[in-house]
């Protein structure tokens, strides 16, 4: 410090923080060689708290208000400093401004996933980030353990030391909860109130600080939430959870349908891609619409119709066995084998379509539905 430094030093009479942002926890007052004139004025403001320290030990402290340093209102300092008679001027001591204001701003997240044990799902690896609000409750506990001999405590020297605490109390608050991870992302406020707990509990008497708000994000694996939407968790239906997706026979029937549109729609199918897609949208269309209207109650002419009389029993198709839908009242009916159709009236003008044929096509015109309607008779001879 040059020679102008200690001039204006011994000129300025006032101690105090002009602190112009939020983000500074704690400030060292500058002080030539940290002398203190008699009857210097201490202004500390709303938000503030000052302390003294002499030799590395701390002395007195002040709140918010203004006061002249003399020995009557510096009692821990006159006796370290064996003033029996009154004010030495002047005198040496650091001056530290602690803010105690909230920081609002300090953003925390699990470094590495914490795994956790699952009903559903096995063993899970979770992730959180999020905001905490924290703020120096405890000055002199903030001044032995943070502060120590810097000059400028600011809020980034906390942020890695909190994110550590924070990390470590959410792996723990995990463990002793037990919540499974279906019930994690619905319950994040009830869970980060308890978090807050958790991190109070640390850092209040380590540091001499208190959190205040914890705000928390719970992210989950790709493939669990996926699971969770298409609601193939085990026993997830029975609990009430996703009641209106379905059980794993609707998931395996979805992921079939999946599977056939994308080989439909694949550009490199050529032809039997485009005729694969229109017979498997064909057939998608006829069975959502049997699900939509077996749930409204509402009676399906065309099951009707596919139906065996009651008391028959219709076996099924043969392995291989070449199926066709039928055009019946404007309805599609079917798959039926080619013996089930002979106890039909069909007429060689009725609607047939097998994923043989490339579109709905006149019984009469297949082949393999001939036999259906025998040759045509000749006219009768001229009597």
């Amino acid at each position: 410090m040059g020679i102008m430094d200690k001039v204006r030093g011994e000129l300025v009479d006032i101690i105090e923080w002009l602190e112009d942002d939020r983000s500074t926890m704690a400030w060292r007052f500058p002080r030539y060689n940290n002398e203190i004139k008699s009857g210097a004025q201490l202004i500390v403001r709303e938000g503030q708290q000052a302390m003294f320290v002499y030799r590395g030990q701390l002395a007195d402290q002040y709140g918010p208000g203004g006061y002249t340093l003399v020995s009557e209102n510096m009692p821990i300092m006159s006796t370290l400093q064996g003033w029996p008679h009154g004010f030495k001027s002047p005198f040496r001591s650091e001056v530290y401004f602690v803010n105690t204001r909230p920081i609002t701003d300090l953003r925390w997240g699990t470094p590495n996933p914490v795994t956790i044990r699952d009903n559903d799902f096995g063993m899970v690896q979770v992730r959180a980030n999020g905001l905490c609000v924290v703020r120096v409750v405890d000055p002199p506990t903030f001044l032995r353990q943070v502060i120590g001999t810097d000059s400028n405590v600011d809020s980034d020297e906390i942020a890695e030391l909190l994110r550590r605490t924070i990390a470590t109390a959410f792996s723990e608050m995990l463990l002793e909860t037990g919540v499974g991870a279906i019930d994690l992302q619905g319950r994040q406020r009830e869970l980060a109130a308890k978090l807050q707990e958790y991190v109070q509990s640390k850092i209040q008497q380590q540091y001499g600080l208190a959190c205040e708000a914890v705000e928390m994000n719970i992210s989950l694996p790709d493939e669990i939430t996926t699971a969770m939407t298409r609601g193939v968790a085990r026993g997830v239906e029975e609990k009430g959870y996703y009641g209106n997706v379905g059980d794993m026979n609707r998931f395996q029937q979805g992921r079939a349908a999946d599977s056939m549109l994308g080989a439909a729609t694949n550009e490199g199918g050529g032809g039997a891609g485009q005729f694969l897609g229109a017979g498997m949208g064909m057939a998608m269309g006829q069975q959502f619409a049997q699900n939509f209207q077996s749930r409204q109650g509402a009676p399906n002419p065309q099951a009707q119709q596919a139906s065996p009389p009651q008391g028959q029993a219709v076996p099924p198709p043969l392995p291989g066995a070449e199926v066709f839908h039928v055009e019946r009242n404007g309805q599609a009916a079917g798959p039926f084998p080619v013996d089930q159709l002979r106890g039909m009236d069909l007429t060689p003008q009725t609607l047939v379509w097998s994923p043989a044929l490339p579109a709905w096509t006149p019984a009469g015109q297949v082949p393999a539905l001939s036999s259906l309607f025998g040759p045509t008779p000749p006219p009768l001879p001229p009597r």
